[in-house]
C-alpha cells in the first residue's frame, strides 16, 4: 500500500474506483500523462496490481502506473482530499451541485492554486459510479453528450477531464497560423502588391465602366490584406503579375 503525500498536488488526483480492465488503466494513464497528470490512484483493482495489460497499454506512460497509489476503499483513497468530484452521466437522487468538465476544472484550477488536494472520480466500466462512491463527493462532473448514448469509456472520460484542466492553464492561442519557414508580408509589401495588381488590370482594361473603377480598386485592396499574405506568396503574386504581362 503506498502512502499519501501530505504535499499538495498541483493537479487532480485522478481516482479509479473498482476498475475492470488492465487495459483501460493503461488507456487511462496515458490520457493523463497527454495533459500533465501524473497522480493516479487505483481503489480495489478488480484484476488486481499491478497489471501487465495495464503496463502494456500505456506504453510511454507506465511512470504514471509505476507511481499510482493502491487502495482497498475509497474512504482511504480519499483520506487526504480537500475537495472531491465524481463524474457520472445518471441522476443519482443526490443534492449536489453538477458542473460541465469545463467548470470543474477550471474550479479545480483554482482550489489547487489555494493550496488544495484535489480528486476526481471515475467508475468502474460496466455501470460507473454507485450512489455510496457518488456519497463521497462534493460534486458532480457530467459531460454534455447525446442523450440518448451517454456512455463514455472510461479513458475516454478520463481524457475529457485532463484535457479541460490542462486547457484551463495554456497559453495556446485559439488561432494561429504556420508560417512554415517565412514570415509575414509588411503592410507597405501589401500596397506595393496592390498597386502592382492595379497596374497590370488597369493596363489590361479591368476597371470598366470608369465610374465603378474605384469600387473594383477598393475591393481589390480589401481581398489582398484578408489574404493575410506571407513575403512569400506576396513576391509569387508579384511572379504571375509579371509573366502575365510578358505574354502576347
Amino acid at each position: 500500500m503506498r502512502e499519501l503525500s501530505t504535499e499538495p498536488g498541483s493537479t487532480p488526483a485522478v481516482v479509479l474506483v473498482r476498475p475492470q480492465m488492465g487495459q483501460n488503466i493503461g488507456a487511462a494513464a496515458r490520457a493523463m500523462l497527454n495533459f500533465g497528470l501524473e497522480h493516479m490512484r487505483l481503489v480495489a483493482p478488480r484484476d488486481g496490481w499491478p497489471n501487465a495489460a495495464a503496463t502494456a497499454m500505456a506504453s510511454g506512460a507506465s511512470g504514471v502506473l509505476d507511481h499510482a497509489g493502491v487502495f482497498d476503499d475509497l474512504g482511504a483513497a480519499l483520506a487526504d482530499c480537500d475537495y472531491v468530484y465524481a463524474t457520472t452521466a445518471r441522476t443519482r437522487g443526490l443534492v449536489k451541485p453538477v458542473l460541465t468538465p469545463e467548470a470543474a476544472m477550471a474550479e479545480a484550477r483554482a482550489m489547487i492554486g489555494a493550496g488544495k488536494r484535489v480528486a476526481v472520480l471515475f467508475g468502474p466500466e460496466r455501470a460507473g459510479l454507485e450512489n455510496d462512491d457518488v456519497a463521497h463527493a462534493n460534486a458532480i462532473i457530467t459531460v454534455p453528450v447525446n442523450p440518448a448514448f451517454y456512455s463514455l469509456n472510461l479513458a475516454q472520460c478520463v481524457l475529457l477531464t485532463a484535457y479541460e484542466f490542462a486547457r484551463q492553464g495554456s497559453e495556446t492561442p485559439g488561432v494561429r497560423l504556420e508560417l512554415a519557414g517565412t514570415d509575414m508580408a509588411s503592410a507597405i509589401e501589401v500596397q506595393k502588391l496592390g498597386d502592382h495588381f492595379e497596374e497590370k488590370l488597369d493596363a489590361a482594361g479591368f476597371f470598366h465602366p470608369e465610374q465603378k473603377a474605384p469600387g473594383m480598386k477598393l475591393n481589390l485592396r480589401n481581398m489582398l490584406s484578408r489574404w493575410v499574405l506571407t513575403r512569400s506568396e506576396v513576391q509569387t503574386l508579384h511572379g504571375i503579375l509579371r509573366q502575365l504581362a510578358r505574354r502576347p
